[in-house]
């Protein structure tokens, strides 16, 4: 299972196919999509990749957040989500992933969150089809009749579709067919309709419900910084100069309790001679 990306909604437009057709699309933009952190198993109980978009400046972020972006050597982000991954899917840590992620023909599902719209009535919430125009209904067309509490139950059940908040919910489209990828300017164009207001925020992955395509790069498409390609090696050779240490460190402790004991073997000695010096002392005295 590959990882998704986190995109900007730029807005709608439309491409012409060979053909002639017009198809209307979402571009959706990569902001300097990187690998901010991992998940694992022996630490998190999963395993799944932090991805952060977006530039983020660094004096209006907390002096946590600077230290938890310092400590990756990533630039601060704007937007951070996370992806499930497989562990063979593992992108290092500082790695940019690019539009080529994805391939034109496939399909993706993207979450994002709806335009808020405030409070709105039972027709433009529910699709409620409202009372009569005429014969007999005055001044409440458009209400939403009875709500089904009589004497029993003598209530409202909760969860009752009635008018309030409608909007800024977290909702997936799922099967959107990609139509063009812009690797330079990391662009995706998307086919259909995306949710969200223009420059929100969207995550992008793999559809659920199709196959992915053989040609799909994995574990991903994307690029590695310098500074991603040295903290990478860091460990290894970290892990290789470890057992040296471990046996300098042993020796060096041992070294230690060797001379302690003999400090202490040194101290009794000491104290043995000074016990011998009073007890000769003593009988001369007796003798005198």
């Amino acid at each position: 299972m590959r990882s998704g990306v986190v995109a900007q909604k730029v807005g709608m437009t439309r491409v012409f196919t060979d053909a002639g057709e017009h198809v209307p699309v979402t571009v959706l933009r990569l902001a300097q999509c990187q690998v901010v952190a991992h998940r694992t198993k022996d630490k998190n109980g999963y395993v799944a990749l932090q991805l952060g978009s977006g530039a983020r400046r660094s004096n209006n972020m907390s002096k946590a957040d600077r230290g938890y972006f310092g400590k990756q050597n990533v630039e601060p982000k704007r937007k951070l989500a996370e992806f499930r991954v497989t562990e063979d899917a593992l992108i290092p840590v500082g790695a940019e992933i690019t539009a080529d992620h994805f391939i034109p023909g496939q399909f993706v599902d993207v979450c994002g969150i709806t335009i808020g719209k405030g409070f709105a009535g039972g027709m433009k919430r529910w699709n409620f089809a409202g009372l009569r125009a005429s014969h007999g209904v005055s001044i409440s067309h458009r209400s939403i009749g009875g709500t089904g509490g009589r004497q029993d139950p003598g209530k409202t059940f909760k969860n009752k579709k009635m008018p309030g908040h409608l909007g800024v919910e977290r909702v997936t489209t799922l099967n959107l067919k990609v139509v063009q990828t812009d690797v330079e300017r990391g662009l995706i164009l998307v086919e259909g309709a995306v949710p969200g207001a223009k420059s929100g925020w969207v995550t992008v992955r793999d559809a659920v419900k199709k196959k992915l395509p053989k040609e799909a790069p994995k574990p991903g498409k994307f690029r590695v910084s310098e500074a991603a390609e040295g903290k990478t090696s860091q460990p290894a050779q970290k892990s290789e100069a470890k057992p040296a240490e471990q046996a300098a460190a042993q020796a060096a402790s041992a070294a230690d309790e060797a001379a302690k004991a003999a400090a202490q073997a040194a101290k009794a000695a000491d104290k043995a001679a000074q016990a011998a010096e009073k007890a000769a002392a003593a009988v001369k005295k007796d003798g005198e």
